[in-house]
């Protein structure tokens, strides 16, 4: 492999291990949830229980993002993190079993989502300080956690766990592994800063600045505003797929991570080839393209619009943060990172859970959900998504903390 020349081997493997391991522990809390809630009398929540990300994505990420840049070595504060994640975990998924008041359900998964929320912008960041040319060695390593993902969700459907507290259990000790595993890793060594923090740096808000960058801030509203019908996928695709006489849906739903891997291992070339506004515009066109074939309500198609989900979210969200990594000067990267999780898993997700969740009920009827108009309604929404991307970016030089900007695509 062309990667291993420019990354020993044991150090790639280190790589590669740590998103396999952390992409297993999200995948078996964060698929079969929606199963979860509803075997378990919580259907009138659910939506809530996915918001609890987004709400999380308002404070955390941010906050350890600052403090993984200015005052500690991210790997300690995965750490952390990983093992406050393992014990919330197991602690709300206690709860669903033993049919506690909704409400505590809720806070018990919003204090989980809190210490979760920041992990994948800290390791990514690890990831990208270790890396020599993130636009080719990224994609296979990233692609290891969608792998991660996979195996995680083929786990909970084994276990025959798929509307299980057992998979909100085996995810708590994968986050124990992950925290075993960050002993293993070299910490990385983090700037210090002479002087005086404000209260704003502290708080990572400082980040905010790089919104005064023209194409940076059309990146950013582009993939929260890509993020709002994303949300329907996840909470709604599982008893679409029941409904079609589907069983093991964590296992159909990892169809969408075949295809994500397979495009994380082209995206190298494809940054090499095309300009990033068109890797963009076609990870947009698959999205529309994924929920208007849902809208057909047949199981091959509605197989299919999983399938191409890997294709948008990959294009979409992994370009992203290459994009960060390439145009943000180092002593930013994790606040950057951690800025791109704020607008996508906060703003995005905090309007998508919700907001989807209102046009679900919206489109139940005496007579059963109406899926054409619930995924014809999404399919509009990644158009013009589209329509305001192709428009408003133009890839000028970037206007942005540090030295001189890289040259645009």
């Amino acid at each position: 492999m062309p990667v291993l020349t420019t990354i020993r081997r044991a150090e790639y493997a280190e790589l590669t291990a740590l998103f396999f391991i952390q992409g297993a522990a999200l995948g078996m809390w964060f698929v079969p949830l929606s199963s979860v809630l509803d075997a378990h009398g919580y259907h009138a929540i659910k939506a809530y229980a996915f918001a609890t990300s987004a709400l999380a994505a308002f404070i955390s990420p941010l906050i350890f993002g600052a403090m993984a840049d200015r005052h500690a070595s991210p790997v300690k504060v995965l750490r952390g993190l990983a093992l406050a994640t393992a014990a919330a975990m197991a602690l709300a998924t206690t709860a669903i079993q033993l049919h506690w008041s909704p409400w505590l359900v809720l806070v018990l998964i919003q204090l989980h989502a809190l210490c979760s929320s920041p992990t994948w912008s800290i390791s990514s960041t690890i990831i990208f300080a270790r890396l020599e040319d993130a636009k080719k060695e990224f994609g296979p390593i990233r692609a290891m956690a969608t792998l991660g993902w996979m195996a995680g969700c083929w786990l909970v459907s084994w276990l025959n766990a798929d509307s299980s507290p057992v998979a909100g259990y085996a995810g708590a000790v994968t986050w124990l592994g992950v925290v075993a595993f960050t002993f293993f890793l070299p910490m990385l060594e983090t700037p210090k800063s002479a002087e005086h923090l404000t209260l704003r740096q502290r708080l990572g808000l400082d980040a905010l600045t790089l919104l005064k960058n023209p194409d940076h801030r059309v990146v950013f509203i582009t993939v929260a505003l890509f993020a709002i019908p994303l949300c329907g996928f996840y909470p709604f695709t599982p008893p679409h797929l029941r409904e079609l006489g589907l069983e093991h849906t964590s296992a159909w739903m990892t169809l969408g991570q075949v295809t994500e891997i397979i495009t994380m291992f082209m995206l190298g070339g494809l940054l090499l080839r095309w300009r990033l506004k068109w890797i963009f515009a076609a990870g947009l066109s698959f999205g529309v393209l994924r929920f208007a074939l849902s809208a057909i309500n047949g199981k091959a198609w509605l197989l299919a619009g999983v399938m191409l989900h890997g294709c948008s979210f990959t294009l979409v969200f992994i370009t992203a943060q290459i994009y960060l990594d390439q145009r943000v000067e180092a002593a930013w990267r994790a606040r950057a990172q951690a800025l791109m999780a704020l607008m996508s898993s906060g703003v995005g997700n905090l309007i998508g859970y919700l907001g989807t969740g209102w046009w679900f009920a919206t489109c139940v009827r005496p007579g059963g959900t109406q899926w054409p108009i619930f995924w014809g309604g999404l399919a509009v929404i990644v158009a013009a998504v589209l329509v305001y991307f192709l428009i408003a970016y133009h890839g000028r030089q970037q206007i942005s903390p540090g030295p001189a900007p890289a040259a645009p695509k």
